[in-house]
């Protein structure tokens, strides 16, 4: 069966658009793909991730949320994010029970970031 849907997007949503789109752009180096004004979407190979200003019953919800961003080059991250005084939560570390190496970080509204490389080929 093919699939129906060819894309998808993840929104987040916070009160500084400017901060949390530095910190997506500049920060984790997400390239921009479409300036919407009030809103922005960031492109991730598979997917993307959207950033928009709360409104109406668009609220800043990070709880039980978490986008997680896979990558081969999880160490030069790590080292990036904390140069640059990003909120990471540790360095990484092996999480033998899912296959993975990976370490977690904050968005400046509270959303997680994982980090992540499957260990297995």
């Amino acid at each position: 069966m093919m699939a129906e849907y060819d894309g998808l997007i993840t929104w987040v949503y916070c009160d500084d658009l400017e901060t949390t789109c530095s910190f997506y752009g500049e920060t984790l180096g997400l390239p921009l793909w479409r300036d919407a004004g009030a809103a922005r979407i960031y492109r991730v190979e598979g997917g993307m991730i959207g950033v928009c200003r709360a409104f109406k019953d668009r609220v800043i919800e990070p709880r039980g949320s978490m986008i997680t961003l896979l990558t081969d080059n999880v160490d030069q991250i790590y080292a990036r994010l904390v140069q640059q005084d990003a909120a990471v939560d540790g360095p990484p570390e092996v999480l033998e029970q899912f296959g993975i190496y990976s370490f977690f970080c904050r968005d400046p509204n509270g959303y997680f970031i994982e980090v992540q490389k499957f260990l297995d080929p």
